[in-house]
């Protein structure tokens, strides 16, 4: 198992996903910001391998407006070099990436407008895994989207359009359980077009068809196959006394603990989707690891 966070890290003082207002927009800003991103992404990835942490969700953010209309600057040949030398570091060491479009990205929607954003948002993030020479255990996590009224229609919807994708870009894409949708209608999905489900406990939590943890872990397990390594998660637990779905601010010890015996007789790599980010992220190590070997001893 391999553990990560997302995005952001609180600890190495650079912020990999600076951007600018619209208004503002020029090459020179533009050139300098991604410049910004990278380097600050090297040094997280740095950090990261120092603290055994070998699963990372790279921010949607890294490229600022690279799916909109204002953006005709060549950035994927100009940083050609860069992507390639942080991708090298990547592989050598192992790391595991992923990244996550904005909550934005429909492509079921019923507005053609939003479905194109969507879909050129989809190849940006296609474009920088490409660019770091990733193969396909990298992926995309999107949503299945909204319901519109009609969740039959709007499955179907999602299913024409993604069967409908590029093929580089199919190969990054899976789908993850939400308050819409949940895991067994990403596992209908997925019959269909056989993309791996990525699973989020939390989501589970608030919204099943009453399938305990480890009946969830054999159902979405087996959409994985060998070209996508690992299954992946994402684990949270419940923030106290906010709204459903908030992730917590920091690592409840007990309920990671009890989420990781339960999950026990799986191999899958393990994103920490909580507000302290790679703080949570050292802790999840060492109780990952006091779990291994105590099993290990009792052979288990």
């Amino acid at each position: 198992m391999r553990i990560g966070y997302p995005c952001v890290n609180l600890s190495i003082g650079c912020k990999g996903d600076r951007s600018f207002r619209l208004k503002s927009y020029s090459t020179k800003r533009l050139i300098e910001t991604i410049n910004n991103n990278l380097k600050c992404l090297q040094k997280l990835l740095e950090f990261n391998t120092k603290e055994h942490i070998l699963f990372f969700r790279i921010t949607s953010d890294l490229v600022p407006f690279a799916s909109h209309p204002i953006c005709k600057f060549n950035w994927q040949n100009h940083f050609k070099n860069d992507f390639e030398e942080i991708g090298r570091y990547i592989k050598k060491r192992k790391i595991r990436i992923s990244m996550h479009p904005d909550q934005f990205v429909f492509i079921n929607s019923l507005n053609q407008e939003i479905f194109r954003r969507s879909l050129k948002e989809l190849l940006y993030h296609s474009d920088i895994l490409d660019l770091l020479g990733l193969d396909t255990s990298a992926k995309i996590q999107i949503h299945v989207g909204g319901v519109y009224g009609d969740k039959h229609k709007s499955i179907n919807r999602f299913v024409s359009r993604l069967q409908k994708l590029e093929e580089n870009l199919k190969g990054h894409l899976v789908i993850e359980n939400d308050i819409r949708y949940n895991l067994k209608d990403c596992i209908q999905i997925h019959k269909i077009t056989d993309t791996p489900v990525l699973f989020d406990s939390l989501h589970h939590e608030l919204n099943n068809y009453g399938e305990k943890l480890s009946e969830a872990f054999e159902l979405f397990t087996r959409t994985w196959k060998k070209k996508d390594s690992l299954p992946m998660v994402d684990y949270s637990s419940q923030q106290k006394l906010q709204n459903n779905g908030k992730h917590a601010k920091t690592l409840n010890l007990e309920h990671f603990k009890n989420f990781l015996q339960l999950s026990l007789p799986f191999d899958y790599d393990l994103m920490l989707e909580i507000k302290d980010k790679e703080r949570s992220a050292i802790k999840a190590i060492e109780i990952a690891r006091q779990i291994k070997l105590k099993n290990l001893f009792l052979g288990l």
